[in-house]
């Protein structure tokens, strides 16, 4: 178990790390903007769900392998990026079908792809993973047990904060949707702006952050 003090203080660096507006919290109030509530909330507990391998693989030493390895890493960077634009483009190109979901028609999309598609988020991101490697160590205590189990015991952490803090900003996001949604051409802009929202943080994580 991880000692008390080191529980306590790293829950407070999640905090402020998680509730800081950042890759995450874009991708959320894009999917958010572009799917409505339900959409929103099944993204990020998809994205949230996506920690929990990369937790797993941290604690064994498996993320520390990726987070050095130009290779390793880079692969699993532009395997995200990707995926986040293409994301984004499937929103602006179904920008039109929002508007009939907005007015209580059925989903476009299950709610275990809209699971899966938070979920793939989640777990390429390598921002993540770079940052359970540089930062869950710091708060182990080599004297209070068992390595792995107290990395695994931060990181479950960090996913609950993350996916409380994410589920607010999906709801006010979807918020805003359903007070736009009064208007057919607004909430297809609004799809659309979420699709770009996806888009552009996809860039963003292509083309920043490389090792070395």
């Amino acid at each position: 178990m991880v000692p008390v003090e080191n529980l306590l203080a790293f829950t407070l660096a999640a905090v402020v790390l998680i509730v800081i507006p950042g890759p995450s919290v874009l991708f959320t109030i894009g999917r958010a903007l572009a799917l409505g509530r339900i959409g929103g909330l099944l993204s990020v507990l998809g994205n949230a769900l996506g920690l929990l391998p990369v937790i797993g693989l941290v604690a064994i030493g498996v993320g520390g392998i990726v987070a050095q390895s130009v290779v390793l890493f880079t692969i699993v960077k532009v395997a995200g990026a990707l995926y986040l634009m293409y994301l984004g483009v499937q929103a602006i190109r179904h920008r039109r079908r929002a508007v009939a979901e907005a007015n209580g028609g059925a989903l476009s999309r299950s709610a275990w792809r809209q699971l899966g598609e938070g979920f793939v988020v989640g777990i390429t991101n390598p921002k993540t993973i770079a940052f359970f490697v540089a930062v869950l160590p710091q708060f182990v205590d080599l004297d209070a047990g068992t390595v792995p189990l107290q990395m695994i015991e931060l990181g479950l952490v960090f996913f609950v904060i993350a996916l409380i803090s994410d589920a607010i900003w999906a709801l006010i996001a979807a918020g805003a949707r359903e007070w736009f949604g009064r208007s057919p051409k607004r909430i297809s802009t609004l799809s659309a702006t979420g699709g770009g929202l996806m888009i552009g943080l996809g860039g963003i994580l292509l083309f920043t952050g490389n090792k070395h």
